[in-house]
């Protein structure tokens, strides 16, 4: 096909590859529903909240958007960890297609009360950690292995651009027909996603869903918790990432109270992130070659700094750039991280230690947002964004500081 010849070498065998292909579309579609929905969720609860509530209903649709994966990757493990990679796809698609759907429904009903609103949200992410898991597994029985880093490339690829392209498209939009609507779009890609999954069959000599070893489980568990450097990274990230939470409920708060402006801005702060974020994420190769720990204090530190210019009343061309900047800082970090990881762990355990990285760190970041609407409320927009950054700078130069006297303790003979 004259396409695929269009594109890098490394990458002609995967879009050759018929499934893998008929996919993409699917992947794609709902990964730019996600992105709009960035904007939209947090849009539409400052719509639907009732006068004086804005701050503790964004935070709660925020958070009702994401949390709940955590409760489900928790509580369900038992029923879906051997469920095949394909059907867990179409089970999350088909569930987010249906809760979302929902959204818009009511609204022109006019049943969608603040309530209704997060209850449909929560619902809606019940199964996310559980569907993601089997996007990337599905890839895995879809392609063989010395394809896979080619589409593992491609799929994140199109989430990083995600970011970029749909913030500003919902942004827009927002301006002309209800954010309720633009979240139906994204139930609609979910909708699409889970019937070109069903549709989607495995290769013939792809091995099937591989069962639990509780031994192999308990020891990565043992070796997680025996590992001081690997807890230390973890807690980090597990405060960066909470830490980031309530910036998801100020921007869009900070931008109708104090600069008075509408769904477009907040659009183009998130895009403007995303491209950072894009070309950040590019140099982390080169930084592998540096000292880890040092780089990724450095990135939680500077993702603080850039966040202080907020609570001196700058403005918005000041904290776009800001943001931008902030972006592009933020960007290589979960490469970085995921990297300490494997340098210091077995590779029979680094799939179970991964695994427990994920499942605490699910609840980061909601857990968060959800702090974020009381905050707000009490401290107003600008003091939580000024805040949360001068707090992760405090986090960066306390976790220096606690290793650099560590390393200059005496080793017991």
């Amino acid at each position: 096909m004259p396409v695929i010849r269009a594109v890098p070498a490394a990458y002609r065998p995967v879009l050759a590859h018929r499934p893998f292909r008929r996919m993409m579309p699917a992947f794609a579609a709902s990964d730019l529903g996600d992105g709009m929905s960035a904007v939209a969720v947090a849009w539409l609860a400052v719509v639907v909240a009732p006068e004086g509530q804005r701050e503790l209903l964004l935070g709660a649709a925020v958070a009702a958007y994401a949390l709940p994966g955590a409760v489900g990757a928790l509580v369900l493990g038992r029923w879906l960890r051997g469920m095949p990679p394909r059907r867990l796809l179409v089970l999350n698609s088909s569930l987010r297609a249906v809760m979302l759907g929902a959204i818009p429904l009511a609204w022109a009903a006019g049943w969608l009360h603040p309530l209704l609103y997060v209850g449909l949200l929560g619902a809606s992410s019940l199964l996310m950690a559980w569907g993601g898991a089997g996007k990337f597994a599905l890839l895995a029985q879809l392609l063989p292995a010395e394809r896979r880093l080619a589409g593992n490339a491609l799929l994140s690829s199109m989430g990083s651009a995600s970011i970029i392209v749909g913030p500003a498209a919902a942004g827009f939009l927002a301006t002309v027909v209800s954010p309720a609507w633009i979240i139906g779009v994204d139930a609609l890609s979910f909708a699409v996603l889970g019937v070109q999954a069903a549709r989607t069959a495995p290769r013939a000599d792809a091995p099937a869903a591989a069962p639990v070893d509780a031994g192999r489980s308990a020891a990565g568990l043992r070796l997680l918790r025996g590992q001081p450097e690997l807890l230390g990274i973890l807690a980090l990230t597990w405060l960066f990432f909470f830490l980031y939470g309530p910036v998801e409920v100020a921007l869009p708060l900070h931008i109708t109270e104090d600069l008075h402006a509408d769904s477009a801005l907040l659009g183009l702060y998130w895009t403007l992130f995303g491209v950072g974020a894009v070309a950040g994420g590019l140099t982390a190769g080169a930084l592998r070659r540096l000292p880890l720990w040092p780089v990724t204090l450095g990135i939680v530190a500077g993702w603080g700094l850039v966040l202080l210019p907020f609570g001196t009343g700058a403005g918005a061309p000041v904290t776009i750039v800001c943001f931008a900047l902030g972006g592009a800082i933020y960007g290589p970090y979960s490469a970085l991280s995921f990297t300490l990881f494997q340098n210091r762990t077995p590779e029979p355990l680094l799939t179970t230690v991964l695994a427990a990285r994920s499942a605490m760190l699910l609840t980061s970041t909601p857990v968060g947002v959800a702090l974020g609407g009381p905050l707000v409320a009490a401290l107003g927009p600008r003091a939580v964004l000024a805040g949360s950054g001068a707090a992760t700078v405090g986090v960066a130069v306390i976790v220096a500081v606690v290793r650099a006297v560590g390393a200059r303790a005496p080793t017991p003979s």
